[in-house]
């Protein structure tokens, strides 16, 4: 087993690697004030961003679910792996040589497994791409992809391969590359045969699926020979790496423009989506062998962010079965905040046959959206019944009604009720108007079949102009409640300490944890005097803020760190000594008015009991409280 990774490695993967860099890899991040990023979480469903990167302090956290960390935890969470298999990668990408304190450097057989499955995928695509390059076996390829277009160039872009026809030939080549048998079944690239592992895929055209963040985690092969008799396409096996539900084809490297243009076409194929990015529809994903569904909608939705103008079109065949794939599509529509709509070629033309019939401006003028997927919807329920018959049309309006009803768009929704009217026949229009609204009311009022997609908004407790806070799933002691001036100034302080050490140092790390009232944030200040103190942070901001998040007795409180480091400062000016004094002072000033509160009922009970060498010695504690308050009062954060 490999031993731990050097500490001093770990510190320069974090430094390397800026957090926004690789968190904009998923999703798509926007301004938030304050130095701050904002998106939409990609560990929960959310309508509204909460989920805020510091680029400044190496952090995320989101204030709706609590996740939160550092860039390595951010891959962790993600791309669910082992903290080591996180900084391997990360490391990789930065291409920093890593030390382990045992054993030397990492040998391949040590590390992660998948580490392992993506390396080994990475190798097999180029040796791939590098048969249909070279190999004379791979010409059946080659003039598969010219008669739809797509020259060498366009192989290369998209980096198609070929496998060749015979049995082990990937086998023995990454044997050779030091993979085990072990991990070649696991990858899903070869498969158990009668002697030992196989290739899978054999006298295939290949193409690479990669996820989001552009590694290779499975192929998609078309058959190019009558002589086998598999099917048409075959996709790798769900495997540690691959899953099909979970990846877009594309999706690497149309991920920049959607987020860009808040627009997103989904297509069938991946020759489609090449004949879109090829004709400058650089926003084309597709699906991998599965129906589109929600977990590719999280995906998009992290990248289009929900705005208003936010657009997907899909394009489906307008055979039946393009036709039930559209339908399918529609009953996730809730799920989009963006508008969605369909497109379909004349002829029933894909993308593909498109380009080559008529060129790429056909294929662009094709993904522009015309018909919203409701709409298509519509008609398509509509055309199922028999609308000469009154029972055909109250049939065809029960169904039709509750589609009308989950429009998002109030406006919109009245007009289409109108439509339907006339589609249906139905000459009192206001009937179905009716209708409509009563679905639509209680879709929204929760007394019938929720829209799809629909949750119940979370309870927000709201301050200042800034994101609304969450209380950890589990907190320590009593809730926050932060109209509260008490918590919500040593809050502020708090969160002083952990981004701007240099205003509230050397002060604050006099004050003790039990000037602290709140007890999530006693033990956040706790956790800062164990990190050796907020004037650490001085020197080294981010090392700072890693020895208090490794300081935290539990998750709870780490996630409390996190928490503070990423919420911007409560000011709508520049933070400042002047500001950074006055939350040292307040916090300061209302532990000493607790103590002398104090003071005075033991005074009071020493009065009455005759102790008067007591009462004397309480008498004059109280009497420099009062003095030291008075000097508070006067004098500011000069007088601490």
């Amino acid at each position: 087993m490999a031993g731990r990774i050097n500490d001093e490695d770990i510190k320069a993967v974090r430094d390397a690697v800026p957090i926004d860099a690789v968190v904009s890899e998923y999703l798509q991040l926007r301004g938030a004030g304050g130095g701050n990023l904002k998106g939409l979480c990609p560990f929960h469903d959310e309508k509204t961003p909460s989920f805020q990167v510091s680029p400044s302090k190496g952090l995320f956290h989101c204030f709706g679910c609590q996740e939160g960390g550092d860039t390595i935890a951010f891959v962790m969470k993600i791309d669910h792996l082992s903290f080591t298999e996180a900084v391997e990668r990360l490391a990789a990408q930065a291409g920093i040589t890593l030390r382990y304190e045992e054993g030397g450097y990492n040998p391949a057989h040590q590390r992660g497994e998948r580490i392992r499955l993506v390396e080994a995928h990475k190798i097999a695509a180029e040796w791939y791409a590098e048969q249909l390059a070279t190999s004379p076996e791979a010409e059946a390829g080659r003039v598969f992809l010219a008669e739809r277009g797509f020259d060498q160039a366009a192989a290369v872009h998209f980096g198609i391969g070929y496998s060749p026809q015979g049995w082990d030939h990937l086998t023995r080549y990454l044997r050779g590359k030091g993979f085990t048998d072990k991990e070649l079944l696991a990858s899903g690239l070869a498969q158990e045969g009668r002697r030992g592992p196989i290739d899978r895929f054999r006298g295939r055209l290949m193409w690479p699926i990669r996820d989001i963040g552009g590694d290779v985690v499975g192929f998609g092969a078309r058959k190019l020979y009558e002589a086998d008799t598999g099917p048409k396409y075959l996709n790798t096996p769900e495997t540690a790496i691959y899953r099909k539900s979970q990846v877009l084809y594309g999706i690497d490297l149309a991920k920049k423009e959607i987020a860009k243009t808040s627009r997103a076409v989904v297509v069938e194929g991946y020759t489609d989506v090449m004949a879109c990015h090829l004709a400058g529809v650089r926003t084309a994903i597709a699906t991998c062998g599965t129906a589109f569904g929600t977990e590719h909608i999280k995906i998009l939705r992290r990248l289009l962010m929900d705005n208003g103008s936010a657009r997907v079109i899909f394009t489906f065949d307008g055979d039946a079965a393009g036709q039930k794939a559209a339908l399918r599509a529609f009953e996730d529509d809730q799920k989009f905040a963006a508008e969605t709509y369909i497109a379909i070629a004349p002829d029933g033309m894909d993308p593909c046959d498109l380009r080559l019939a008529k060129g790429d401006e056909a294929v662009v003028d094709l993904v522009e959206p015309r018909t919203p997927l409701f709409e298509f919807a519509l008609r398509q329920i509509v055309g199922r019944y028999d609308l000469d018959t009154p029972a055909g049309r109250a049939a065809a309006l029960d169904e039709a009604a509750p589609v009308v009803a989950r429009i998002k768009n109030t406006g919109a929704q009245h007009e289409v009720a109108v439509q339907l009217a006339g589609l249906l026949g139905i000459l009192d229009t206001q009937f179905v108007v009716r209708r409509v609204a009563q679905l639509a009311r209680r879709h929204r009022d929760g007394g019938g079949r929720p829209a799809a997609g629909r949750r119940p908004a979370a309870p927000r407790q709201p301050y200042g102009d800034h994101t609304p806070y969450a209380p950890p799933r589990a907190p320590s002691g009593p809730p926050l409640n932060l109209r509260n001036p008490v918590y919500a100034t040593e809050r502020e302080l708090l969160k002083l300490a952990l981004q701007r050490p240099e205003l509230v140092s050397p002060a604050f790390d006099a004050y003790g944890v039990d000037e602290f009232t709140a007890p999530p944030y006693a033990a956040v200040r706790q956790a800062i005097m164990d990190a050796g103190g907020a004037e650490q942070g001085v020197q080294d901001p981010q090392e700072y803020l890693v020895r208090v998040r490794e300081a935290a007795p539990d998750d709870r409180v780490r996630a409390m760190v996190t928490e503070l480091a990423v919420e911007p400062i409560l000011i709508r000016r520049e933070v400042d000594a002047t500001y950074a004094g006055a939350q040292l002072v307040t916090v300061r000033r209302r532990a000493v008015e607790r103590r002398v509160r104090d003071l005075q009922s033991a005074v009071a009970r020493l009065s009455a009991t005759g102790d008067h060498a007591q009462l004397a010695s309480v008498q004059n504690e109280l009497w420099v409280l009062q003095q030291y308050d008075q000097a508070l009062r006067e004098r500011g954060a000069q007088a601490l």
